[in-house]
This record gives C-alpha cells, sequence and structure tokens, in this order.
C-alpha cells in the first residue's frame, strides 16, 4: 500500500491542529446519473442497510438502483439552485462563517476543512486537506446533533478508514454529538422564538427528527433517546408542558417499522382532527435540505393546506449565529489540551547549539 505523507513538513515548528466539519452530502446534479451514484454509495453503506450483503447486493442494485433514481432526482429538482444543492451550498457558507470566527480565536492557527459522507469533497478529501496544511492533531465534528450508528457511526468509520492510508497517524479526536449541548438547545429555543414573534403561534408544535428503523434501536442504538432529550431539553428552554409540543419521525424507507410516530400519518391525523395549524422544527438536521425543503415544505405543507390547514416550517439553524455560538462552543471545549499547537510557533534552536548562545 501506498501511504500519504509530507516529505516537506517543517519539524522544527510546533503541532498543528484541524477540525474537519462532516454533513450528509448529496448528488452532483439532479439527474438521474449522478443520483444512481450518490443513491449507490449511500445505500451500499452497512451502517445504513443491516443486511447480508449476498441478500442486499441484488435488491439493491437489480431494484432500487433502476425505480429509485429517477423519482429521487426529480425532487432534487424541487429544491436545486444556481449554487446547487442546499445541503452543499449551506455546509460551505457554515464552514466559512466558522473559519472566520475561528481566525479571530485562535489566530488563524486552527485549520477547517468540510467532508461530505455521501458527496463532495469527500471525508478523506476534507482529512487530506488538514494533512496538506501540516495538521497532526484532528478533530473529526460531524453535523449530526443526535448520535445514531447510521451517521455518527458511519463519518467513525469513513475517517478512519481514510487515515489508515496517512503515514502519520495523527492524535485523534471525534464528537459523537451534542443533542444536550447548552448552546445548541438555546439556538434551537431562539430560532422559534424569532418564528413566532413574526408569525404567531400556530395550534401545535411538532418536532420532526429524521426516523430510524425500529430494529436498530431494539438492537441498542441510542438515538431515540437523544431525540426525545433534545425535545425535552427545548420544551424546558421554552417554558412548555408535555401536551404543548409533539415529537414524530419522518423519511422512513422500505416497508419495515420504523421510529414512530411517523411525522406524515400524525399530520394527517392532526388535519382530520381539524388542526388548523401547526409550526414544525427539525432539531436533528444542521443544515436544510432534500428532506425538509422537498419532504416538509414542498409536500407535507400543501397536503395540509389542501385540507384547509397550515404547515410552517422553522428553518434549520443553518449557518446563523445560534449555529456557529454551538459550534464554538463545542471547540471550545473539545481542544482542551491543544492549546498548546493553537499558539504561535515557538522557534527551535538546532541541535547542538548551545543554551547560552
Amino acid at each position: 500500500m501506498h501511504y500519504l505523507g509530507n516529505p516537506d513538513y517543517a519539524h522544527d515548528g510546533s503541532d498543528r491542529v484541524g477540525v474537519l466539519l462532516v454533513n450528509h452530502g448529496s448528488p452532483a446534479a439532479p439527474e438521474t446519473g449522478p443520483v444512481r451514484r450518490y443513491l449507490r454509495s449511500f445505500l451500499s453503506d452497512p451502517r445504513l442497510v443491516e443486511l447480508p450483503r449476498w441478500f442486499w447486493w441484488p435488491l439493491l442494485n437489480g431494484i432500487v438502483l433502476l425505480s429509485r433514481p429517477p423519482r429521487t432526482a426529480r425532487k432534487y429538482r424541487r429544491i436545486w439552485t444556481e449554487a446547487g444543492s442546499p445541503i452543499d451550498r449551506i455546509s460551505a457558507e457554515l464552514l466559512e462563517k466558522l473559519r472566520e470566527r475561528c481566525d479571530v480565536l485562535y489566530g488563524g492557527r486552527l485549520q477547517l476543512a468540510l467532508g461530505m459522507s455521501y458527496g463532495q469533497p469527500s471525508i478523506a478529501a476534507g482529512l487530506d486537506e488538514l494533512r496538506n496544511a501540516g495538521c497532526t492533531r484532528v478533530l473529526v465534528l460531524p453535523l449530526y446533533p443526535q448520535y445514531t450508528a447510521v451517521t455518527v457511526g458511519s463519518v467513525f468509520d469513513l475517517a478512519t478508514r481514510a487515515l489508515q492510508r496517512w503515514r502519520w497517524v495523527p492524535e485523534l479526536r471525534f464528537v459523537n454529538g451534542y443533542a444536550d449541548q447548552p448552546e445548541y438547545i438555546a439556538a434551537l429555543a431562539e430560532s422559534l422564538r424569532e418564528h413566532w414573534a413574526r408569525h404567531g403561534r400556530a395550534q401545535r408544535l411538532l418536532l420532526s427528527f429524521h426516523s430510524l428503523p425500529q430494529a436498530y434501536a431494539d438492537a441498542g442504538d441510542p438515538y431515540p433517546c437523544f431525540c426525545e432529550k433534545t425535545a425535552r431539553l427545548l420544551a424546558a428552554e421554552l417554558g412548555l408542558a408535555d401536551d404543548q409540543y409533539t415529537v414524530a419521525y419522518q423519511s422512513r424507507f422500505g416497508r419495515g417499522q420504523w421510529l414512530q410516530p411517523y411525522t406524515e400519518e400524525l399530520l394527517d391525523a392532526w388535519r382530520e382532527d381539524g388542526v388548523r395549524s401547526v409550526d414544525l422544527i427539525c432539531p436533528g438536521f444542521a443544515v436544510d435540505n432534500l428532506e425538509t425543503l422537498e419532504e416538509i415544505q414542498l409536500d407535507y405543507a400543501p397536503r395540509f393546506a389542501a385540507g384547509g390547514g397550515r404547515l410552517r416550517l422553522v428553518p434549520c439553524l443553518n449557518a446563523g449565529e445560534g449555529q456557529l455560538a454551538t459550534l464554538e462552543a463545542l471547540l471550545r471545549q473539545q481542544l482542551r489540551g491543544w492549546e498548546d499547537a493553537l499558539k504561535p510557533a515557538r522557534l527551535v534552536p538546532p541541535i547542538g547549539a548551545s543554551a547560552g548562545r
């Protein structure tokens, strides 16, 4: 195997620290071919589909990747902009704003890069960017507040697989979630307060998280516990009673049982019961994406409106101040002990030089 290294590394300088932000990613274009390649990468991940390969591969390649890409491409076209996919654009904007913030905090000595689990730039490419910048200490920060093996576990797999090709393996730290981070809860609460100040409060408040196969939770994945914890803390921050908000799960795939209640079915039931207004927030998504902009805003909202109601989507934290404050707090916490590498470099005297000279 050929290992990646930096032959021109300056050994007389100080260590450098790098942070890799990771998000989910998207296809390169909203067309069938790129979407098929994206889905193949996504649905081939054993963390996502825990089926025997001999059983899953024929289904994936013989059925799913033939029927699903055209439908998914149409969904992406509904939200695609001249700047590309929203998740890619907003993630890049977030990286730049956080970089500006960190340049002030650390005097330009903290290197930041972006990687996508299933898109470009890849996690391996983001790590290579940090390696080329001379980083020997790396913090991987997945933008998934609630841990699940399907997302955060997959990021760990992809990052460590990429690092196996490094000649000089960095000192590594990994954030596996921040469901109860105070700054994160405060940011979610402030986004709802701002929404209510502009639009007033709806009859119901729905906290919609991406779903997970029930079998994964039964096998020990703590994801639903973290979702419920975020919901409880957010309700407490807003002073809400238990009957003033509801947690549901969206974006299920396939015919198996997933975490319930299902967002789609709950909204249908509320509409039939005469509920006329719903505020919906997706705390599990760091930035807006296909599941918020297309599934919620362009699918669920018109269906709810057809019954005479109004479904209002509260934007994700995106690249706003609340998101930046959350990530800054996480960095301050996670970078403790590495402060020596974040100070101005000290010149190291050549070997053999007299200490008195």
